[in-house]
């Protein structure tokens, strides 16, 4: 599959999580507090909650629901009650514009 459009790197809020839908995949991306874009499954393994309505800290996505935070870079979840990783996707960004790639999903 080829990666799709999915924002202007603009458009998204620093240290913030952002829910796009891509080819039916939910995915949450992220600015960190560097400039740097970072996509994740936006489904948390705990429980059917939006990872993109957490809390990004540092280099984690945090579940507002129960706490579990998960790895921007790896999608492992690096505290309880989630102790399965979500999926992370590749991400490229040309002439300010941010591309997912939804079949690039992997799971560390």
């Amino acid at each position: 599959m080829v990666a799709q459009r999915v924002c202007m790197v603009a458009e998204l809020q620093e240290n913030a999580a952002s829910k796009f839908v891509v080819d039916g995949v939910p995915i949450a991306v992220v600015k960190d507090a560097a400039g740097e874009v970072f996509a994740l499954g936006d489904t948390c393994t705990h429980g059917d909650i939006s990872l993109s309505e957490g809390f990004v800290e540092d280099d984690t996505l945090e579940c507002w629901a129960h706490g579990s935070k998960f790895s921007l870079t790896t999608g492992k979840p690096l505290t309880l009650p989630a102790y399965e990783p979500v999926p992370v996707y590749e991400v490229s960004i040309e002439e300010g514009v941010v591309y997912v790639d939804p079949a690039s999903g992997t799971k560390c």
